[in-house]
């Protein structure tokens, strides 16, 4: 079989295990049924959209649909395929795609939406690039030396994300990307932590190989499902480093503008809540996955809204 048929191959294999609308059509759709097609990706996979995005100006709204739906759709090219070689030719594809859409060639809905909020909000391509860098990484690197790496890893997989919301938000500087990244890589690490065994059930371990080491924990540690005093100690050092991330990037919240600000607070305040789930676990991540209630994440919510909106009634005068 010719290489190009075999890549063919991985392709054909790689979408049929994927939604159908998430093909690249051989016409481009309107910017309006684009923008829809976003959307709707949005809403019916985020299920916090709903509450945050009531909070954004309504000019914004489409640009977060759009940068959504591209890490959405990204993530699954990556993740949701069960087979490496056809995940990196499906990213591969994404990535030109990626190329098309700078050149104004854009023919998914999700690149086709994109190209208007890259044209209004200036954004180059890198962040975009990066996330997939992550994606193509995650195929073939199962374990990390260091914390450093991890953190390497964070620097692709997750910090790009802040940095398009404070592209999309026109809230660019190096300082505000500075504690982005540091708010963004937190919550990566907090999501590693909380599933160290859905993680390790598809062949990876994010947990730093030399801390694991110090502690006396290995991989046959996390398949036994048995979270012994070593385990838990090595999770409540990683949990306590994520905590001081988050504290580190908390200064981003008061120079940025309130709309928002009330995400950041909602997002820091749900990694952070997922960090003290974990310890209210006793660090046990390997006997169930931590988690946070409907009722919690609705209080965080309103714990962020209003502080967005003290300062408003303080002016007011309708609140104390």
């Amino acid at each position: 079989m010719s290489t190009a048929a075999q890549n063919d191959e991985l392709l054909a294999r790689g979408w049929a295990a994927l939604p159908a609308a998430y093909r690249i059509p051989e016409v481009a759709p309107s910017l309006a049924e684009a923008r829809a097609y976003c959307q709707r990706l949005a809403e019916s996979h985020y299920e916090n959209f709903h509450v945050v995005s009531r909070f954004l100006p309504k000019a914004l709204r489409p640009h977060f649909h759009a940068i959504y739906a591209y890490c959405r759709i990204s993530d699954d090219l990556g993740d949701e395929v069960g087979d490496c070689s056809s995940a990196l030719a499906l990213l591969h594809v994404w990535g030109q795609e990626l190329d098309a859409c700078y050149e104004g060639r854009a023919r998914h809905p999700v690149f086709v939406t994109l190209a208007e909020t890259i044209r209004a909000c200036s954004i180059p391509r890198e962040p975009f690039a990066d996330l997939l860098t992550a994606f193509r990484q995650d195929q073939t690197v199962t374990h990390y030396a260091t914390m450093q790496d991890v953190l390497g890893y964070c620097r692709y997989s997750a910090n790009p994300v802040g940095r398009l919301v404070l592209y999309a938000c026109g809230e660019v500087s190096e300082e505000n990307f500075r504690f982005s990244d540091a708010t963004c890589s937190a919550l990566q690490l907090a999501n590693f932590w909380q599933d160290v065994r859905v993680d390790f059930a598809k062949g990876r371990v994010y947990l730093p190989q030399d801390d694991m080491r110090r502690h006396g924990v290995s991989d046959e540690t996390i398949a036994k499902g048995v979270a012994t005093p070593e385990f838990r100690a090595l999770l409540q050092e990683e949990v306590d480093y994520a905590r001081s991330l988050f504290e580190a990037g908390l200064p981003l919240i008061g120079r940025v503008n309130r709309e928002l600000a009330v995400d950041l607070d909602l997002f820091s305040r749900g990694g952070l809540a997922i960090l003290r789930a974990i310890e209210q676990q006793g660090y046990d991540v390997l006997r169930a996955r931590p988690s946070l209630s409907k009722r919690a994440k609705l209080a965080l919510a309103m714990r962020a809204i209003g502080g967005k909106a003290l300062p408003f009634l303080r002016l007011t005068g309708k609140a104390a």
